[in-house]
């Protein structure tokens, strides 16, 4: 039996309710930067930073919340750009 891994789309709410608590679910940055290549590499929507910002922008997460979140993902961005300008 042969199985494809089909990329999710996600819309709705009950599926902004699902990222949320996905997100919830990571205690570390390390647990973001991974569910952060999950969502990227298998929901065809958006990336995972423009669903936070929208997010934000209809409340649907605290501004805490969703600058904890953004503020991971841009940390992991300027450090592979600094190692890559290192090399």
């Amino acid at each position: 039996m042969t199985t494809t891994n089909k990329p999710l789309k996600i819309c709705g709410k009950s599926a902004n309710d699902a990222l949320i608590d996905q997100l919830r679910a990571c205690k570390n940055t390390d647990e973001i930067l991974k569910f952060e290549k999950w969502f990227n590499s298998n929901i065809e929507s958006d990336k995972l930073y423009k669903r936070i910002c929208e997010l934000l922008k209809n409340r649907s997460i605290s501004r805490a919340l969703g600058s904890k979140w953004l503020l991971t993902l841009i940390e992991d961005r300027e450090n592979t750009i600094t190692n890559l300008s290192i090399e």
